[in-house]
């Protein structure tokens, strides 16, 4: 074979090997949309890695993740969901609460979608049923709003004598009205008013602090929102400093200095929602996938709080609490 009838053989494999290369299917990209910040989130990051992991997926070795971080500006997000659209993931993963779950939606609906924690899933029209979602969303409901009349119990047994409930809401929470319905609803049967206090930024939160103090509240319910968890270290400072017992719906709060919380753990969220991306990237479709839900809860009790706040906590809830902060 002469140098001319070489160099036309060669050229003929790198003709057909080009398109064989252009057809070898890229590793998956997830796009990660989340309401926070990545630094106050880094745990439920490592969740999500984990639980990728056990579905067989490793970022930056058969997967990426391209992620989108809101800050607390809920106004971002339906720009960060169309960006990850045009980017052209293969999948959605939707963080920390409602609002970013609706967004991704709104920017597309043949992508598939998994939310980590949205409460009323069926409620904010992001699936048909939680049993048979439909369309291209599904993913993890933490049972938030149901387990309202348990923490209400659990706030009347932490102050037996408490007339009034102070509940601490965001108005740009898409969740806050039946917040609000399911609290009052629990209230009204145990003879307690609720006042309702709102809150959306800094400055709006310690004024509804001010609000709280002047209301004379008892006691003091923290209403489900991305933004409250952002701001948990300052809101447990808040209530320490207004002398007001507080219950809230994850342990996080309880670690910043909180007293009791009583609800899911986002770190199993976050890995469950990993295994329905991993499912998902394997071929399954969303609408194949029931909505999951919590299958246990847990009680976390700060004996250090409570004890700054001058309160005892009764014995039916230390012999039930899953954790106990000393």
């Amino acid at each position: 074979m002469n140098r001319r009838e070489l160099l036309v053989l060669v050229g003929s494999v790198m003709a057909v090997a080009r398109p064989l290369r252009a057809q070898q299917k890229a590793i998956p990209l997830i796009g990660w949309l989340h309401t926070l910040s990545a630094e106050r989130s880094a745990a439920v990051i490592a969740a999500f890695r984990d639980g990728l992991r056990e579905a067989g997926y490793i970022d930056r070795r058969n997967v990426a993740i391209e992620y989108r971080w809101a800050e607390g500006q809920y106004d971002r997000l339906p720009e960060l969901a169309s960006d990850l659209v045009a980017r052209g993931v293969d999948v959605i993963v939707a963080g920390a609460g409602t609002v970013s779950a609706v967004a991704a939606k709104k920017a597309t609906s043949t992508i598939p979608i998994v939310f980590a924690v949205v409460s009323d899933p069926v409620g904010d029209g992001l699936v048909a049923s939680l049993a048979r979602p439909g369309g291209n969303v599904t993913g993890f409901s933490p049972f938030s709003l149901q387990l309202t009349a348990k923490r209400l119990e659990m706030l009347s047994d932490l102050q037996p004598q408490a007339r009034t409930i102070a509940l601490l809401v965001n108005p740009k929470q898409p969740l806050t009205p039946r917040i609000i319905n399911y609290v009052q609803a629990a209230a009204g049967p145990k003879g307690l008013s609720v006042h309702i206090t709102n809150a959306s930024d800094e400055r709006e939160l310690d004024a509804a602090f001010s609000a709280i103090a002047q209301s004379h509240a008892d006691a003091l319910f923290v209403g489900s929102d991305p933004f409250f968890y952002n701001r948990r270290q300052e809101i447990a400072a808040l209530t320490l400093r207004a002398g007001i017992p507080a219950i809230y719906e994850l342990r996080e709060y309880v670690a910043a200095g909180g007293l009791v919380s009583y609800g899911t753990r986002l770190d199993d969220a976050y890995r469950q929602t990993a295994g329905y991306v991993g499912r998902i990237l394997a071929g399954t479709k969303p609408s194949d996938l029931p909505v999951q839900e919590p299958t246990r809860f847990e009680l976390v009790v700060n004996l250090k709080t409570a004890e700054a706040l001058g309160i005892k906590i009764p014995p039916s809830i230390l012999a039930r609490a899953d954790e106990v902060i000393e």
